[in-house]
């Protein structure tokens, strides 16, 4: 018998840190032919949701994949992310969360992230890739760790 993966696990109970804070879970997706997202979003072979209470309807999240309605430019879509896919969560808000080591390759095949809890408070090192800044500058990213 096999053992379960750990990140599916982590994956709940960080959405659930995020959640009891008051911080805006977002997860980003490495995007293949089993993730059904829109793909009009999808930039790089990435996708960011946003996995929050008020953005979701019917959010389900299992060992296997994350599931819900949500809305984009006001059309409701249902989305399907596998586990395997997600390559991070964090909260919007203070951008700490975790990312994940890819466990499989889908195509294209993005640079590998490590394992780390992020802390924004950290000097940046020049092996940081940098983070994608919104258009108001201001919310906080979470760093890819090589």
């Amino acid at each position: 018998m096999s053992e379960t993966s750990t990140k599916p696990y982590l994956i709940r109970a960080l959405y659930e840190w995020c959640t009891d804070n008051g911080y805006t879970p977002y997860i980003s997706v490495r995007v293949d032919a089993r993730t059904q997202v829109p793909m009009e979003h999808v930039k790089d072979g990435e996708i960011v949701l946003n996995i929050g209470a008020l953005a979701t309807q019917g959010l389900e999240i299992n060992n296997e994949m994350i599931a819900f309605e949500a809305r984009f430019n006001a059309v409701a879509r249902q989305i399907f992310v596998p586990v395997n896919s997600v390559s991070a969560i964090y909260a919007r808000e203070t951008g700490h969360g975790m990312m994940f080591e890819p466990t499989e390759a889908p195509a294209p095949a993005p640079e590998a992230g490590g394992l780390k809890v992020v802390d924004n408070d950290a000097e940046p090192t020049p092996d940081d890739t940098p983070p994608d800044h919104p258009p108001n500058g201001n919310r906080p990213a979470l760093k890819r760790v090589k």
